[in-house]
């Protein structure tokens, strides 16, 4: 199977909402930040909340399966709050929530 970066960029967003069980219509609070070939084997694939400074980096191998150890970054510690989620739908909300407090 031969991948471009928009099929590893689509093939990983599929995986962060299957990952969090969420809806086909919080799809679009989603958007992917960018989608690079690594090597000659794999993609690595930025995954963000619109508008937010959270990322999720997510390996998407040419067979088009995901490493399933992926790695989220934010600059918002847990501890800081989450008055900047006060306007996201709650599930998005609570991924987010989650994702800072396990940093």
């Amino acid at each position: 199977m031969l991948l471009t970066a928009t099929d590893a960029g689509n093939i990983a967003l599929d995986f962060i909402m299957a990952e969090w069980n969420l809806t086909e219509d919080k799809k679009q609070w989603f958007v992917v930040v960018s989608s690079r070939l690594v090597g000659e084997s794999w993609y690595l694939v930025e995954i963000g909340v619109a508008g937010f400074p959270d990322r999720w980096f997510i390996q998407v191998y040419f067979n088009g399966e995901c490493e399933t150890n992926y790695t989220f970054s934010s600059p918002i510690r847990g501890c800081e709050g989450y008055g900047d989620l006060a306007h996201v739908p709650y599930l998005i909300a609570e991924v987010l929530v989650c994702e800072r407090n396990a940093r």
